[in-house]
């Protein structure tokens, strides 16, 4: 199961941070570097990722919050795989066909 446990998300010091000043020109920063493109699947980008993830314990490390190297942009769908689908139930490799039986993926199906 992904980490939830610890996350900012919805707390006060990750509103503190997310509408912070410096935050906000690392975002545009970063997205400018790598020209608005997810850098998973190359369509375009809307959310920055943090690779290590933020929690009470760092959200007040710039060296983890605003570090270039630290962030991914990311579209919905591949920030979706990141925190939904790591260690989850739900399987690439294998899908429904139009009868409805579990099949195996042939590559390049996107169904």
């Amino acid at each position: 199961m992904a980490k939830v446990v610890g996350l900012l998300k919805h707390t006060a010091a990750a509103k503190k941070f997310y509408w912070s000043s410096a935050w906000k020109k690392c975002r545009a920063s970063y997205i400018q570097s790598v020209f608005g493109l997810c850098e998973r699947c190359s369509k375009p980008g809307g959310i920055v990722h943090h690779k290590e993830y933020i929690d009470h314990t760092n959200v007040d490390d710039p060296s983890i919050t605003l570090n270039h190297e630290n962030l991914e942009l990311l579209c919905q769908t591949c920030h979706n795989q990141e925190h939904f689908e790591k260690g989850g139930v739900t399987r690439r490799d294998v899908m429904f066909d139009d009868d409805g039986n579990l099949i195996q993926r042939s590559e390049g199906d996107e169904r």
